[in-house]
């Protein structure tokens, strides 16, 4: 499954190392973020718990980030 969800980082740096940690967390396939869209696709491994993870990305993302927001 792919979902794609709204995002507000400060800059393509940050951005692009949002994406690295995203596709770091278990139960992701991949992900990629687009700066210039302000959003983040995510596709999930199958029976992945969407919630949990995108919970384990928005962490890893504030660690790079703590003013980064995923909306999901």
């Amino acid at each position: 499954m792919k979902k794609t969800y709204m995002i507000d980082v400060d800059c393509a740096n940050c951005a692009a190392k949002m994406e690295q940690a995203a596709n770091t967390v278990e139960g992701v396939v991949t992900a990629s973020v687009n700066y210039m869209a302000l959003n983040m696709s995510v596709e999930f491994a199958e029976g992945a718990d969407v919630k949990k993870v995108m919970g384990e990305i928005l962490k890893k993302c504030r660690k790079i980030e703590p003013d980064c927001e995923i909306y999901y």
